[in-house]
């Protein structure tokens, strides 16, 4: 199935992602890469105020979504 608003939210997190990491830091090894790539996943995560997740974090909306039914009402 095709998901074009998947895509869409891809592009734009990897436009966030460079936008906030890649074009403003430089990388002396792929150590220093991964290392910063899993800081950002973690700040991007628990901290970054999505729109279309009606202004929570990635963080929140996972805890909601993956609650048992019983705690999620």
């Amino acid at each position: 199935m095709r998901e074009p608003q998947g895509n869409g939210i891809a592009e734009r997190f990897v436009s966030i992602l460079k936008e906030n990491l890649l074009w403003v830091r430089h990388f002396d090894t792929v150590e220093e890469l991964r290392l910063a790539l899993l800081k950002f996943r973690e700040t991007y995560n628990r901290e970054w105020i999505v729109e279309r997740h009606r202004y929570k974090t990635p963080a929140q909306v996972r805890k909601v979504q993956t609650a048992p039914a019983s705690e999620a009402a």
